[in-house]
């Protein structure tokens, strides 16, 4: 399925900025438009602020292409953590889902540095946004910036 014709298929997702202090979430991420993509890369760039410095970030997506303005909808989505306990053939599973906290990434030095995650949309998300938070230093948070290529 190809991209809406008003999606973009690279974009800022975050400006390089100072995560936010004392170790608080992106008060507004950047939202962007998805419908019609099949994967979301994201290509991040972290410099520690300190030693020690990491930083959280949580990639949510939304079926709604607007909020929807109701208390009780939920307009966004994180990825889920699924864990099949112990499989015995003829006997029924327990499955246990949690919604994902977030992903942790370590600086390993006091310089720049980058990599990359590709995430599956499946071509059923309309929207998608990246919140950060620094949780290795808070006392001196670090930079983040955050590209996305998105494609059908």
């Amino acid at each position: 399925m190809p991209l809406s014709p008003n999606v973009v298929a690279l974009q800022v997702l975050r400006a390089v900025a100072v995560l936010p202090a004392a170790g608080a979430w992106d008060a507004a991420p950047t939202e962007i438009n998805v419908d019609g993509a099949q994967f979301i890369t994201l290509f991040f760039s972290y410099t520690r602020g300190g030693a020690g410095g990491s930083f959280r970030f949580l990639p949510q997506v939304s079926p709604y292409s607007a909020d929807q303005g109701v208390a009780t909808i939920g307009n966004w989505f994180p990825p889920s953590v699924r864990n099949v306990a112990g499989f015995v053939i003829g006997a029924d599973v327990a499955v246990n889902v949690q919604r994902l906290e977030g992903d942790l990434y370590t600086a390993v030095g006091a310089t720049l540095e980058t990599f990359s995650l590709e995430i599956e949309l499946g071509a059923s998300a309309q929207r998608f946004r990246c919140a950060c938070q620094e949780v290795g230093n808070v006392a001196l948070p670090g930079a983040a910036h955050i590209i996305a290529y998105l494609r059908g």
